[in-house]
């Protein structure tokens, strides 16, 4: 556990010294959960939400782009359930006075049980390796379903008093001896229940100012424009709508970096299809986002599926692809079979119909629809937190390296005169030149060539091109390589390849 903490502040410290992530307002002393992303973060950003609309929008014929408004009619928030049951269950300690989400506490401490499981196996896997069969191991082994069951038991009853009555929760809470975190406290509060949203007004005067919130989410922007888009692009049943845009929710228990905000931002794709052949689709965008996240390289183990048993009270299935961050598995994206319940709600506030005619049955209904929805801010941070690595190096000496995969990395490449005289310079701002059109790249000269390569190695730059007194003769240079420190001699004019080979949207995309 010291070792995951002192990683996520390396995570924390690297963010900002190196032009990643600032907290917001500084100089203000900050906002909590509230944060700035600086010049090299807003490129790992941007790649990121490039990456996703590629793979989701150009490379798909029936899938379709939308940029909602942040504000919409506070009718659109009845209808979707938000203003009744947006809420997160809430619990304080008397002792400590900190607040915390009752059901993340039960969460916590059931991980707790089924990671001692899963060391149980991978010691069996370790001692018996290809003779294994872990499936037998984990209905047999004494130890292991013990854990197994309590996980699941607990798990059980948290969904049960979540749907039934908070004060089980409590009740559940202080069975199992869960302390404040912070202080071992066990003097606990009842159970509340907080909705998340912002409100806000708008209006030119506080008396006939409209009351209206900040989005909570980016799907209700889709859903009420259904008819609008379908109709203006002859879209034909299945087909979807994606969107990208920021999304505000009041978290009282805001934390972990950027992977709880109160501001952050969402990638969601609503794929509409005929009622009874939702499950087909949401088997298939399950196991198509998760090719999404194994093609940038970031390891198949730092993934695993949840399915949901608790399920919201629009859906019918729902499984959530987890990651392994610095502080545990938490939820990356999540895939929902979402029914018609919106498109209904929405008919039923409204008064107008939100219903398609599809010509090979002859009929109207109100479509399904199956979500996917990926948080860009906790994209980021897996990213990021994955990539940054401290390496011993042949000589004895360390390297910290943020290998992000070269397709999102801000900068693809820095060009470095070897010294500030003899023409270098001016070499080496001419590529520079011809390749800034093609990509986002840098010039360095300052101090020494290994201490910029260490520096640029630190920013996450795939390559370093170096321009020296040979380039003069041969208009040759030397290019590293981030990840293996490899040094290749090649043609100026072979650079523009080299390096889109490595960055091309297309040959990492190819991988899933």
């Amino acid at each position: 556990m010291a070792k995951q903490e002192d990683l996520f502040k390396n995570v924390v410290s690297h963010a900002k010294e190196y032009g990643f992530i600032f907290p917001s307002s500084e100089v203000y002393d900050g906002l909590s959960a509230v944060y700035d992303y600086a010049q090299n973060g807003v490129e790992l950003k941007k790649n990121i939400r490039e990456y996703w609309w590629k793979s989701m929008v150009q490379m798909n014929e029936n899938i379709v782009g939308l940029d909602a408004a942040i504000l919409m009619h506070p009718t659109t928030w009845k209808a979707s359930g938000h203003v009744d049951a947006f809420n997160d269950p809430l619990i304080d300690n008397k002792d400590s006075k900190k607040r915390y989400r009752a059901d993340v506490l039960v969460e916590e401490y059931a991980e707790k049980i089924n990671i001692k499981a899963q060391k149980e196996i991978e010691k069996a896997k370790a001692r018996f390796g290809d003779a294994f069969n872990e499936e037998e191991f984990i209905t047999t082994n004494a130890r292991v379903v013990e854990y197994l069951s309590k996980y699941k038991e607990i798990l059980s009853r948290l969904a049960k008093g979540m749907t039934d009555d908070l004060q089980d929760v409590k009740a559940l809470i202080e069975e199992l001896e869960i302390a404040d975190p912070e202080t071992g406290s066990k003097n606990w509060t009842d159970v509340k229940q907080f909705n998340l949203m912002f409100g806000t007004k708008l209006g030119a005067s506080a008396e006939s100012a409209m009351d209206l919130y900040l989005r909570p989410e980016t799907a209700q922007g889709i859903f009420v424009n259904f008819l609008n888009v379908q109709k203006s692009g002859r879209m034909k049943v299945p087909f979807g709508i994606a969107q990208t845009g920021k999304a505000f929710r009041n978290e009282i228990v805001a934390r972990q970096f950027i992977f709880r905000m109160r501001e952050f931002e969402q990638m969601e794709m609503q794929f509409f299809v005929r009622p009874g052949e939702e499950m087909q689709w949401y088997h298939h965008w399950k196991e198509t986002r998760l090719k999404w996240h194994l093609s940038l390289g970031l390891g198949k183990e730092n993934y695993r599926f949840h399915d949901h048993e608790k399920l919201a009270h629009y859906a019918n299935a729902a499984a959530d692809i987890e990651f392994n961050f610095p502080f545990g598995f938490k939820e990356l994206e999540g895939i929902h079979s979402r029914t018609d319940f919106d498109l209904k709600a929405h008919e039923q506030y409204s008064g107008r119909k939100l219903q398609y005619f599809d010509p090979e049955l002859n009929e109207n209904y109100v479509p399904y629809v199956v979500e996917t929805s990926v948080g860009l801010d906790r994209m980021f941070l897996a990213v990021f937190a994955t990539s940054l690595q401290e390496e011993t190096l042949e000589d004895g000496s360390t390297r910290t390296v943020l290998k992000l995969p070269a397709v999102l990395a801000p900068t693809k490449a820095a060009v470095l005169p070897l010294v500030k005289k003899d023409g270098l310079p001016e070499i080496s701002k001419k590529i520079i030149e011809d390749l800034k059109w093609d990509f986002n790249v840098a010039y360095d000269e300052k101090d020494a060539v290994g201490r910029r390569y260490r520096r640029q190695d630190a920013l996450g730059t795939p390559f370093c091109i170096t321009v020296d007194h040979q380039t003069l003769e041969d208009e040759t240079v030397t290019i590293r390589h981030r990840d293996t420190m490899k040094q290749d001699r090649v043609k100026i004019s072979e650079l523009r390849g080299i390096i889109e080979n490595e960055v091309s949207m297309k040959n990492w995309l190819m991988k899933m």
